[in-house]
């Protein structure tokens, strides 16, 4: 049987919930971002627990079609930008078509529909987040972060910076106490 939960962005997030619902004895056999597998089915009673400790955490059991389909664009999208540095070898349309094996104008609709933003928008706000994250940890050039998030150039990067946080990457170093958001609340 599987589960799917909202919010789990993370690898911290797949840490909580596997340890909340080995808790209740649930016998688990692959943890992934916003998708739980596990042996047998699940009581009405104990998906209520379920439910009650994941909502205390922060997540939300999903049992709609259309919201299971958007959380898996989200968590390939935050995969993608955060864990895997946007190694993709396609464009991002292609890329989400092929995963969820689904005519990319549904799921663009879809996602604009129920989100209020375009996949676009929420895969740039992704993108400038971990340029946030490694301009705070200042081991990279800002070309070098520019290559490795597939920016086609450094003026790129730095107008679609300026154009989501509105100041250039370099004001944004220099202010280091500058809060980022958490992937989540993007």
């Amino acid at each position: 049987m599987k589960l799917y939960i909202k919010n789990m962005v993370c690898n911290r997030c797949k840490m909580v919930v596997k340890s909340e619902l080995e808790k209740l004895g649930l016998q688990l056999t692959s943890v992934e971002l916003g998708e739980v597998e596990m042996e047998g089915d699940l009581a009405e009673d104990l998906k209520i627990q379920v439910s009650q400790r994941l909502s205390a955490l922060g997540f939300e059991l999903i049992d709609s079609k259309k919201s299971r389909i958007i959380e898996r664009m989200k968590n390939a999208i935050i995969d993608l930008v955060h864990y895997q540095d946007n190694q993709i070898q396609t464009n991002l349309s292609v890329f989400l078509a092929e995963l969820l094996l689904m005519d990319y104008n549904y799921l663009s609709n879809l996602f604009s529909e129920v989100e209020g933003i375009s996949i676009e928008h929420f895969y740039i706000a992704q993108k400038i987040e971990r340029v946030k994250e490694l301009l705070m940890y200042d081991e990279l050039t800002l070309s070098e972060i520019a290559f490795q998030l597939n920016y086609s150039s450094l003026g790129h990067l730095s107008r679609q910076f300026k154009q989501v946080t509105g100041l250039t990457p370099s004001h944004f170093k220099m202010m280091k106490q500058t809060k980022r958001l958490s992937i989540d609340e993007l």
